[in-house]
C-alpha cells in the first residue's frame, strides 16, 4: 500500500487495492474486461472478451439480485448484510463476498476479522436455493502482517474463509488473464 492511496491500480494477473477500493473500476482497466449495466439485472456484468463471465454488486445490489431470483432475504437472514463487493464468478458458481480491510493503528477492524465463519454461513444461506458456492475473503493491508495477528488470521483460515494481502489475484477468483 501506497500512502495517500497513490500509485497502484492493478496488475494483469490481480487486483491491486489501495484505501478506496472500486473494483469496478479495477476490472474493467484489465485488457479484455469491460463491465456493462444490463437492463433488469442487479449490478453490473463482467465480460471477458464480450463473453459474460460474472457480476458485480455492491451493497443494496446483492439484494437486488436476491429479489431478481425471487429470493426474500427477510425470510431466511434477520438482519441484513452488506458487503463492501460481491461478485459472483458464473463459470465457478460461486459468490464471492469481498471485504476490504486496510489499518495504520488498532482499531474495531481487529475484532471484524473474526466474523467471517458467520457472516459466510449468512451469505450461503441467502444463496442456497441458487445453489451456489460462497467464498468469504478480505483483501488486508501491510498492517494485518504483524506477529499479534496470527491468531486472528489463522482462526480466518480455519473456518474456511480467506484473506489475501494488498491484491486478489484474478486466477483464484477463477477469471481469465490472457
Amino acid at each position: 500500500m501506497i500512502e495517500n492511496g497513490k500509485g497502484g491500480g492493478n496488475t494483469i494477473s490481480g487486483l491491486r487495492f489501495e484505501k478506496k477500493v472500486d473494483l469496478h473500476k479495477l476490472l474493467s482497466e484489465i485488457p479484455g474486461y469491460s463491465l456493462k449495466k444490463e437492463a433488469n439485472r442487479a449490478g453490473l456484468t463482467v465480460f471477458y472478451r464480450e463473453t459474460p463471465v460474472a457480476r458485480c454488486f455492491r451493497k443494496n445490489d446483492f439484494y437486488k439480485f436476491l429479489e431478481e431470483n425471487n429470493i426474500d432475504w427477510k425470510k431466511i437472514i434477520s438482519r441484513k448484510l452488506l458487503p463492501d463487493d460481491a461478485l459472483l464468478v458464473i463459470v465457478r458458481e460461486t459468490l464471492f463476498i469481498i471485504e476490504v480491510k486496510f489499518q495504520k493503528v488498532a482499531g474495531s477492524v481487529d475484532e471484524k476479522l473474526q466474523t467471517c465463519d458467520f457472516k459466510r454461513k449468512q451469505y450461503q444461506k441467502l444463496v442456497y436455493s441458487l445453489e451456489l458456492k460462497v467464498e468469504y475473503v478480505y483483501v488486508l493491508n501491510d498492517w494485518f502482517r504483524k506477529p499479534e495477528y496470527k491468531d486472528v488470521l489463522d482462526y480466518i483460515q480455519s473456518v474456511n474463509c480467506h484473506y489475501k494481502f494488498n491484491e486478489l489475484p484474478l486466477a483464484w477468483l477463477g477469471l481469465l488473464t490472457n
